[in-house]
């Protein structure tokens, strides 16, 4: 199971430096060819999605059916292994969301930068006719 969040762990700070790499400034032709690249690399990287989607049902399935230890029948090291395992899991959800609002960013900020481009190449053609 471990393996799941390190590989989405991953995902995550790659996500995160492909977003500050297309919000830096560039010059133009190396921004367009960033974007591209970056807009091939999307469809495949949608994975993400999913596998965080399952991984969130699977945090919910466990959070349903986990022994609570709120008695006094819990010994403290039970009482620790319990609080631990809801940091875990609350630590996990924000990976998830973090995993899926990054995916969409990217992809937005890749569709602005083409609708952009297309429009410029509009207006050249205006100005040209």
């Amino acid at each position: 199971m471990a393996l799941q969040w390190m590989i989405l762990t991953y995902v995550v700070a790659a996500e995160a430096a492909i977003a500050i790499l297309l919000t830096l400034p560039a010059p133009n032709l190396l921004k367009n060819r960033f974007v591209s690249l970056i807009s091939l690399i999307l469809q495949p990287a949608l994975f993400v999605v999913p596998f965080a989607g399952f991984q969130l049902l699977d945090i919910y399935w466990k959070m349903e059916h986990r022994l609570l230890c709120t008695s006094d029948i819990c010994t403290a090291s039970e009482r620790d292994r319990y609080e631990k395992s809801i940091y875990k899991a609350q630590r996990n959800v924000i990976l998830c969301s973090a995993a899926c609002i990054l995916y969409w960013c990217i992809y937005r900020i890749c569709k602005y930068y083409k609708d952009i481009e297309s429009l410029e190449e509009v207006e050249k053609r205006l100005k040209k006719e």
